[in-house]
């Protein structure tokens, strides 16, 4: 009986935990503030729900499904998450005005100083791979 309300508080939790993760996409209007909304809470709302089915299905089948999937989103959501604010950053789809200090400034300029050269050579036929 214990276990079986601890599941579903968890449960519960979780579910509330994805549906802020769910509204603050669509609440949140720049970029930043979207990706942490879908990030931190999705995790944790997951973990939780796992957490659950580990408690009600105590059986080494279940509980290594579980670790694995909750391995892969504990790896995969911060990745992903960083790419996209990577690329929302390089095509400017977030307010400057909200960053604190712009520490990807500096390497993007790198980035694009170096593909400008290299479409440069690509243009002039001076690339060594065009063989």
């Amino acid at each position: 009986m214990i276990l079986d309300i601890i599941s579903a508080a968890l449960i519960l939790l979780g579910g509330v935990l994805s549906l802020a993760a769910a509204l603050g996409l669509l609440r949140f209007g720049d970029l930043l503030s979207r990706m942490h909304a879908s990030a931190k809470p999705q995790v944790l709302g997951l973990l939780m729900v796992a957490v659950a089915i580990g408690i009600q299905y105590p059986t080494w089948s279940t509980v290594t499904t579980l670790a694995i999937i909750i391995s892969f989103q504990l790896v995969t959501i911060p990745v992903a998450t960083h790419m996209v604010g990577r690329a929302g950053y390089r095509t400017k789809h977030l307010r400057r005005s909200m960053l604190y200090r712009d520490e990807l400034a500096e390497a993007v300029d790198r980035a694009e100083a170096r593909e400008l050269a290299w479409e440069r050579r690509r243009g002039t036929g001076t690339d060594p791979n065009d063989g």
